[in-house]
């Protein structure tokens, strides 16, 4: 990229740069043209972020040999510039630069702001922008019921100071909010409520008693279980307090999710509740399900799994084109592992067949164009799937860890589908990006 006029990244170099500072600034500027920071890995993908040609710039023939480096680093990452320039002196006799295979065309500098856009690359970064932009439009409200926990206090300092949603927290007030100013935190925003008094705690326990009396339950063990934040919060969704739950910071999934299903229960036409991840890498964005909540779905499970995944992949920007996993792919293997995915698949065409879905494949011939074409040439799917649906836990909960260490890819989830009513988990792990990314889901699948 180059500019002609003093710009944002002039105040950032030599340092490392900020890279969600600079998608700020290049999303918001009226300028044509943007310079950029000197680190061609930086700025190439900063331009991809922003749907904008990234143009090398040189200072003569002489720098050709640094620049050929710079083309190669590009070229290894998937970044091909569209074009380089060259301050003084002839550009080449030739047309282009060859590197690694790709010819880069040689353009005139004074032309490249007429240089076409393009469409923004998906990466870890956009998609959060974007992720907050579209939250903040449904203006959900959430409930945050583990209010003693730091990164929660942390995470709802920054969904209230960037308008993401409206939030009730639960805990103490008067310890929450001397743990703020402690922690330097602004949570005036947001409703805090004790959840062990007011008039609320009986009116949900008489309402839990009659939920659950063909089980047994007594108004008195109603009481008792009401004081638990879980079921407190998780009744605040069912009686229309709050829009979404989003909890599992400091509690087990088990504790988070089993609320769930005694007071909101399955949506209409559910059988399952099942959990995709999304996967968002530089160039893919990807549903990994089900890697959190079912541990051997039946036939009939995954062809159900495989349907609402595609509808909560769409939630988010993607196209489903869904894969249903196996160590086989087509007719070219046999067992009962690979034959429940075959009646899945089946199972999943018969029941909706306007979504573009096959199987069973292996991963490879699933994800990457050429294999998909050796392996399943007549395949709509065949490598070009975004929807992964994995036979069981073992393998999808495995393979969803592996791309987000060993591929650096941004992990969103687990997102909790086929409830009523959004509720979705946290690992204990979580980070406090994590709970905001959550939290932001969470405020889509409500509105």
């Amino acid at each position: 990229m180059a500019a002609a006029a003093p710009t944002f990244f002039e105040h950032i170099r030599p340092s490392h740069p900020d890279f969600p500072q600079a998608l700020e600034f290049g999303s918001t500027t009226s300028a044509d043209v943007l310079v950029g920071t000197g680190s061609v890995s930086f700025d190439a993908r900063l331009a991809g972020a922003l749907g904008a040609s990234h143009i090398l710039v040189a200072g003569s023939d002489a720098d050709r040999i640094s620049v050929q480096q710079s083309l190669g680093q590009l070229v290894r990452i998937g970044r091909v510039p569209a074009g380089i320039a060259m301050l003084e002196g002839p550009a080449s006799t030739s047309s282009a630069l060859e590197c690694e295979g790709e010819a880069i065309s040689y353009v005139d500098l004074g032309s490249v702001h007429k240089s076409e856009t393009r469409e923004p690359i998906v990466g870890p970064e956009l998609f959060e922008r974007n992720l907050i932009i579209q939250a903040r439009e449904k203006n959900a409200h959430i409930v945050l019921p583990e209010g003693d926990d730091d990164r929660i206090l942390q995470a709802a300092h920054q969904l209230l100071e960037h308008n993401v949603c409206r939030l009730t927290i639960l805990g103490d007030p008067s310890a929450i909010a001397q743990r703020a100013r402690e922690l330097q935190l602004d949570l005036s925003g947001a409703t805090l409520t004790n959840p062990n008094s007011g008039t609320q705690l009986e009116e949900f326990a008489q309402d839990f008693a009659e939920l659950r009396k063909s089980k047994g339950v007594t108004l008195d063990e109603a009481r008792e279980t009401m004081k638990d934040i879980s079921y407190y919060a998780t009744m605040m969704v069912h009686k229309g307090l709050a829009d979404g739950l989003v909890s599992g910071a400091a509690h087990t999934t088990a504790h988070t999710i089993r609320p769930s299903f005694q007071i909101i229960k399955t949506a209409p036409g559910a059988s399952v509740v099942s959990s995709i991840f999304l996967m968002v890498m530089d160039g893919y964005l990807w549903a990994f399900g089900d890697c959190a909540v079912n541990p051997n779905p039946t036939a009939e499970q995954l062809a159900e799994i495989a349907a609402v995944s595609a509808k909560t992949a769409a939630q988010f920007g993607i196209d489903p084109k869904v894969a249903m996993l196996s160590y086989s792919t087509g007719t070219s293997g046999a067992g009962e592992d690979v034959e429940a995915v075959a009646a899945a698949v089946e199972k999943a065409k018969a029941d909706n067949p306007e979504l573009q879905l096959d199987g069973p494949l292996q991963f490879d011939a699933a994800a990457v164009a050429s294999v998909g074409q050796k392996k399943m040439p007549e395949s709509d799917v065949a490598g070009k799937a975004n929807v992964f649906i994995f036979p069981d836990l073992n393998s999808g909960n495995i393979t969803y860890k592996a791309v987000q260490r060993t591929a650096n890819a941004l992990a969103v989830g687990p997102i909790l589908q086929g409830l009523n009513k959004p509720v979705n988990d946290l690992s204990r792990g979580a980070t406090v990006p994590d709970i905001v990314n959550t939290v932001a889901i969470t405020a889509i699948q409500a509105g």
